[in-house]
């Protein structure tokens, strides 16, 4: 284990709890855990994820900006549900998506498990752009990503990386039913 790898691995934990409990100071954690996994991204040539990374300093900068000014009542950003046709556009966009970026990788650089990297990389964007907004079924695609980096690490023999994404199932876990509690009130009202 690397000291890049433990410094990941500290910032997500601490991100992504702070996320569960709807803390403003869970982006700019968010924002050194990205920058760190893109660096080690790089080194174990895990590519897509290398411009995940990228990509989401810039989704960490819009969730910030968002929760502090999206909502409509007095700027603060409210727990949301998607609508049926939404999920089944989310679905297809990920399934092509996946497939579009994995060939890519998979025929144009040295990426190792371009396909499964690529999944987890489409998928991770779908669910960070729902959770900037405070959608609710953010955190069943993060659920669903975290499953797929589990294995991922495994075959990479990064184990605190495995383990980082473990917890951040139990975290997901956690997440989705906490956000759910709170979505029935806003409902209600």
């Amino acid at each position: 284990m690397s000291p890049l790898e433990i410094g990941t691995f500290v910032f997500g934990l601490v991100s992504v709890w702070l996320t569960v409990k709807q803390n403003i100071w869970c982006w700019p954690t968010g924002i050194a855990m990205v920058v760190l996994y893109g660096i080690l991204a790089y080194q174990v040539r895990l590519y897509s994820d290398v411009m995940l990374q990228v990509v989401f300093v810039f989704l960490q900068i819009y969730g910030w900006y968002n929760w502090l000014h999206g909502g409509r009542v007095s700027g603060v950003l409210d727990v949301s549900r998607m609508s049926a046709r939404a999920s089944a556009a989310a679905a297809c966009g990920a399934v092509s998506g996946s497939l579009a970026l994995g060939y890519f990788m998979a025929t144009r650089t040295d990426a190792d498990l371009a396909y499964w990297n690529a999944a987890t990389t489409v998928l991770s964007l779908m669910a960070q752009w729902l959770m900037a907004r405070k959608v609710l079924e953010s955190w069943l695609i993060w659920i669903t990503v975290d499953l797929l980096y589990i294995g991922l690490f495994a075959v990479k023999r990064l184990p605190l990386m495995g383990c980082l994404y473990a917890v951040f199932l139990a975290l997901a876990t956690s997440g989705l039913v906490a956000w759910k509690r709170s979505l029935r009130p806003v409902a209600a009202a």
